[in-house]
């Protein structure tokens, strides 16, 4: 941050070399055709102006050749572009299955970050350098979006829903983050900064602050305190699923379909149950809406996650 003026950002994630390198691609494609084109336009025109009026054209025939060159070479660079872009976006919507999750709640006009362990940050987000972060991105009002420049990334927070994106940061240092989608009044106002640090020193960070409870813990306590516990309960006869083991598998529904149980199918099941009905039970699960926020939420999404280890 704060390094003065510079034609690109700072490269300070594993894939944004990888971005960078797929535009200069795209922009010396574009330049080069763009100048050969008017270089051409201008040769045409002197070439084979009409120079008197009575001047008829002599007609050519038609060069096939010629217009192979100019079909094949493009589609050629048009497939190359396609597929190095394609491959591209699925890396960077794809995770590892190692990566660290962390939430990120927007709001008008700040940034609410909280780890794993419990820790919460406003407007900062500490991660460890050579971990790959996958963060679970929600909105509180309106749309805002979690923009990276240094790390070549970004992802919109959608009222609703909730969105994902990862990246493994490289370089230890402080790096920008905005929100780069019009929120609002304060809209610019909106920015926070990323503390990469080394391994050590981030568990140093969590273990130095003070003691906040993990996510599953409090989702846990929100879970009873909603009295979820006397429906989900995993025994014989109970009227709702059991949730133990369930998060990332299928849930057969009602109506025939398959849907995974992600973070999505949990909050679309909190805050409108009657959607999606688990086959085999009847639709007597009460609407959360306005009871609950979407830190809530995701508080126990956690606490069901938790589950999956147990018997």
């Amino acid at each position: 941050m704060n390094k003065g003026f510079r034609l690109f950002p700072e490269q300070a994630s594993s894939l944004a070399s990888q971005v960078d390198l797929l535009f200069l691609f795209l922009v010396v494609v574009s330049v080069f055709f763009a100048c050969l084109i008017f270089f051409l336009i201008y040769v045409f025109a002197v070439r084979y102006r009409r120079r008197s009026e009575d001047e008829i054209p002599q007609q050519l025939p038609g060069l096939i050749k010629l217009e192979l060159l100019w079909t094949i070479v493009p589609l050629i660079l048009v497939m190359v572009a396609f597929t190095w872009g394609a491959t591209l976006y699925f890396d960077t919507f794809t995770p590892p299955k190692d990566a660290m999750e962390i939430y990120a709640v927007g709001k008008q006009w700040m940034w609410h970050i909280q780890h794993p362990s419990g820790r919460r940050e406003i407007n900062e987000l500490h991660v460890p350098a050579g971990q790959p972060i996958r963060m679970i991105i929600a909105s509180e009002d309106v749309i805002h979006s979690f923009y990276l420049p240094d790390f070549r990334i970004k992802m919109d927070a959608v009222p609703g829903r909730y969105t994902s994106m990862w990246f493994t940061p490289t370089q230890v240092g402080e790096y920008y983050l905005f929100c780069a989608e019009y929120c609002g009044t304060d809209h610019a106002k909106m920015k926070g900064k990323v503390v990469v640090m080394e391994p050590m020193d981030y568990q140093n960070w969590l273990s130095g602050s003070e003691a906040d409870e993990p996510m599953e813990v409090i989702g846990e306590r929100k879970f009873q305190q909603l009295a979820c516990h006397t429906c989900h309960a995993d025994k014989p006869n109970a009227r709702g699923p059991s949730l133990v083991g369930m998060f990332g598998k299928p849930v057969r529904l009602q109506d025939g379909r398959t849907v995974i149980m992600d973070e999505s199918y949990i909050r679309e099941s909190i805050l409108n149950p009657n959607a999606k009905i688990a086959a085999g039970y009847k639709p007597v699960m009460p609407t959360f809406q306005g009871q609950i926020d979407e830190l809530g939420i995701l508080q126990i999404t956690a606490y069901i996650k938790s589950l999956s280890g147990s018997k």
